[in-house]
């Protein structure tokens, strides 16, 4: 029998984990809470994908471990693939959740949108923009710690244009 969370567990999880990051061990600096939410994602991917991967032999290439990720990884942690992949054949892969549901609970802190600058809903939008990457930072290192578990050594950022949707775009380093 498998092992499951409770997905309001894990929402709560990364919720407090950035919060706790970003508020208070890393208030004034959030380069650093963000290499460590990201890092904490890193040895998570890395542990997921030995465990999902124990069976399987290894991947022949970079293409076929990307499509496990959007694929079996992806259903595993979400019960749903990845809702699109695109590729240009040169080592970067943009893998697209059009509903990634990390993002789809999220509120964002009314004290943000009450920003007293020039153009309050720019800097509204702004804040909000930034309080909602520092959520990506860990799905990002999950990603990248698969996928060096995998022996592909990669650097991954995630692109939010159209809230709950979520591209991650992951460069192969070669």
């Amino acid at each position: 029998m498998g092992r499951e969370v409770s997905e309001s567990c894990v929402d709560g999880l990364l919720t407090e984990m950035v919060s706790t990051y970003c508020n208070r061990f890393y208030a004034n600096k959030p380069e650093l809470a963000a290499r460590r939410i990201e890092a904490i994602g890193y040895q998570v991917g890395h542990q997921l994908s030995e465990r999902y991967t124990m069976e399987r032999p290894r991947f022949s290439d970079h293409l076929e471990a990307i499509k496990f990720i959007c694929k079996d990884f992806w259903s595993e942690l979400f019960k749903k693939q990845i809702d699109n992949l695109k590729t240009n054949h040169r080592g970067t892969f943009v893998l697209q959740d059009n509903r990634f549901r990390w993002l789809s609970r999220i509120s964002i802190d009314p004290s943000l949108e009450n920003g007293e600058a020039q153009d309050p809903s720019a800097m509204a939008e702004s804040k909000a923009a930034q309080a909602t990457s520092m959520h990506l930072y860990f799905p990002c290192g999950i990603i990248r710690g698969a996928l060096s578990n995998l022996g592909i050594p990669c650097a991954v950022s995630a692109d939010i244009s159209n809230l709950p949707a979520c591209s991650f775009v992951v460069r192969i380093k070669a």
